[in-house]
């Protein structure tokens, strides 16, 4: 499958990779062709790698995904094209972190609102999924590191784009009982208001290798 990737930071890199190592052609979009960290991944991950403009990433892409810096998700969206968006399944991987007052970074977009919806919104063509936000990336291709079972979630309102991320998961290493799909794209609200107590515990842990665990009583 072709897949477009918008962003060149560490977690569209780390997805990048992880997709060709499974045989995937990927290309990794950013505001210019000649963004660096996109051409030296590029040459690193192999044949089925390239780098092109957030629109170069979306047309190729048979499913897109959004690893860009939250706060400027719809303006990267905006420069991807809305017609290279549309009837594509685009995995909404970041969070709408705002960090210009200092300290650990607050949630731009929450309560009443996600970046998922606001998202959907501007793009009503699009299948948006959110999914994977809730982590460090290295987790999020390879979730076997950490030595008991944890979850990950989806929200999205179109019931075959979240099979799709679903199926992408599973190719990850994420097992079935560990997926937990909560509904529509509002749940996003939910996955997204995680992020501020993630940073805290990665501000005292040091570490990203972390994940959390829903843990239910046992029926009757």
């Amino acid at each position: 499958m072709r897949m477009g990737i918008l962003g060149t930071g560490d977690v569209g890199r780390t997805l990048g990779t992880k997709l060709v190592e499974l045989g995937h052609e990927v290309r990794l979009g950013s505001r210019t062709a000649a963004n660096e960290k996109g051409q030296a991944w590029a040459r690193e991950a192999g044949a089925r790698a390239s780098s092109g403009t957030f629109a170069d990433a979306a047309a190729f892409g048979e499913v897109v995904l959004n690893c860009t810096l939250g706060v400027a998700s719809l303006d990267a969206l905006r420069a991807a094209g809305e017609a290279n968006l549309a009837g594509k399944v685009l995995v909404d991987v970041a969070n709408a972190l705002d960090a210009s007052k200092g300290g650990p970074p607050i949630l731009a977009i929450g309560n009443t609102d996600s970046l998922a919806e606001a998202i959907q919104r501007a793009f009503p063509g699009a299948r948006v999924v959110k999914a994977l936000n809730t982590m460090w990336c290295g987790v999020m291709v390879n979730p076997r590191m950490l030595p008991d079972s944890h979850h990950t979630y989806l929200s999205g309102n179109d019931a075959e784009a979240k099979k799709v991320v679903k199926g992408l998961l599973r190719s990850f290493g994420w097992r079935e009982e560990e997926i937990l799909d909560l509904g529509d794209l509002s749940t996003a609200r939910g996955t997204e208001s995680i992020l501020p107590l993630w940073l805290r515990i990665y501000g005292v842990s040091g570490s990203g290798a972390f994940n959390f665990k829903v843990v239910s009583a046992k029926a009757g």
